[in-house]
């Protein structure tokens, strides 16, 4: 046999698109080339490949190797097409069987010991090959992320000689038994409200936005708790369901620093800094990836010095706060990512900060005031539905507060799935 057809899953966006890898062997001088509009990293699969292969003790063909990767006008890019290929190309001369190939899906980059490496964005293509009726074999290191998708099939392996005994039937692989984190080993939210005194209005401001769902912002000098109050909102919202923690760790997946499966079903809480760019907070990219609002899909993106941001980046944030989404269109790409979050902003009530403080610092002027609130657009502040002002308390009454037991985020988080 001199043809084998390989199944594989690319990266788009979210999405985890199904792609054949057909390797054919022919007559003519020895090479190897790969078709398929293929990225960098692709084209230099085939050097990986083949000294995995070799060092696999396998026999690479010294016949000429054509690659296509379908369907061909979907760009592919990284080192997740390294295993199929490999296998293509073992079936293809014969080395192993190619009878279960129609039954697998593979994804890893392999080293060229053969050893298996783990690959960002391995949840969507858990998800893809769940629904396809497929099994799935990713490296040991992907597993328990993959494993997350409760129907699907997943097989662990750390070498490419580890797969091919599964499909010889010398050694055959039991499915990866999901692990899911427990409440020991899941890590915990380390912000509690109970470290706030006093503070109550805020406080109720922040447990009606989490049961609500609302938009806050929060305007009082420096030091009276804003970036605390907006830090504990995470641990006070309703736990995610299942469909809701699949989609947040699925973007978390593809994005640059992974997903860390302790994290399971724990919304996220996101804090970009105020020299963000507009890019940063909704994603692009000539390979478009997700940004802050879509990081945060049903979770917190808390923005601090709210009037510090540019004017130009903060309306950016109009579209996806009332739909939801955000839909990042290039020259050759196009992607859509899903960004339903819950803005919460804090801001001086002045440029120095103090304005209506009991120290009496503040100088600033009326005019310096206007200008300073003015910096935020009228149409975005309509879109925040709640805004609240949070004075700063002073320190002898702070004391005295300090002996009265707080409510804990638990508490609180009891009263909000009441309402």
């Amino acid at each position: 046999m001199s043809l084998a057809i390989v199944y594989s899953r690319a990266q788009t966006g979210i999405d985890a698109p199904l792609v054949s890898v057909e390797v054919h062997l022919s007559n003519g001088l020895p090479g190897l080339s790969i078709v398929g509009l293929p990225e960098t990293e692709v084209k230099e699969s085939k050097d990986r490949v083949r000294a995995a292969i070799i060092n696999s003790q396998f026999d690479f063909p010294a016949r000429r190797i054509t690659i296509n990767l379908a369907p061909a006008d979907l760009p592919k890019e990284g080192g997740r097409f390294d295993l199929a290929i490999a296998l293509g190309i073992l079936a293809a001369s014969e080395q192993i069987p190619a009878n279960d190939l129609n039954n697998y899906e593979f994804i890893g980059e392999l080293a060229l010991s053969g050893k298996l490496r783990e690959i960002r964005g391995v949840l969507p293509a858990a998800i893809q090959s769940s629904r396809a009726k497929r099994g799935l074999f990713v490296a040991h290191e992907n597993a328990d992320e993959a494993a997350l998708v409760s129907d699907a099939c997943i097989f662990s392996a750390t070498h490419l000689l580890n797969v091919c005994a599964h499909l010889t039937k010398q050694t055959v692989q039991q499915p990866y038994i999901r692990s899911l984190p427990t409440a020991s080993t899941i890590k915990k939210q380390s912000d509690d409200l109970s470290d706030i005194s006093a503070q109550h209005h805020a406080k109720r401001a922040i447990e009606i936005a989490a049961a609500g769902g609302h938009s806050l912002l929060m305007i009082g000098p420096p030091g009276s708790g804003k970036t605390m109050l907006a830090s504990r909102l995470p641990g006070i919202l309703p736990p995610m369901t299942e469909t809701e923690a699949l989609q947040t760790a699925a973007i978390q997946s593809i994005s640059p620093h992974g997903f860390n499966h302790l994290h399971w079903k724990q919304r996220p809480f996101r804090a970009p800094h105020h020299t963000a760019s507009g890019v940063a907070l909704v994603g692009g990219g000539s390979q478009p990836r997700p940004g802050e609002i879509s990081l945060a899909h049903n979770g917190v993106v808390f923005l601090d010095e709210l009037p510090e941001f540019e004017r130009r980046v903060l309306e950016v944030l109009r579209e996806p706060i009332e739909s939801g989404k955000i839909v990042i269109s290039r020259a050759a790409r196009q992607a859509e990512f899903p960004a339903k979050f819950q803005l919460i902003a804090a801001m001086n009530p002045c440029p120095c900060g103090y304005h209506g403080h009991s120290n009496g610092r503040c100088r600033c002027t009326p005019d310096q005031i206007l200008r300073y609130r003015n910096k935020i657009s009228g149409p975005l502040l309509d879109r925040i539905d709640m805004h609240i002002d949070v004075p700063a308390l002073p320190i002898k009454d702070l004391n005295k507060i300090n002996q009265t037991q707080e409510e804990s985020s638990q508490q609180v988080q009891q009263r909000v799935l009441l309402m």
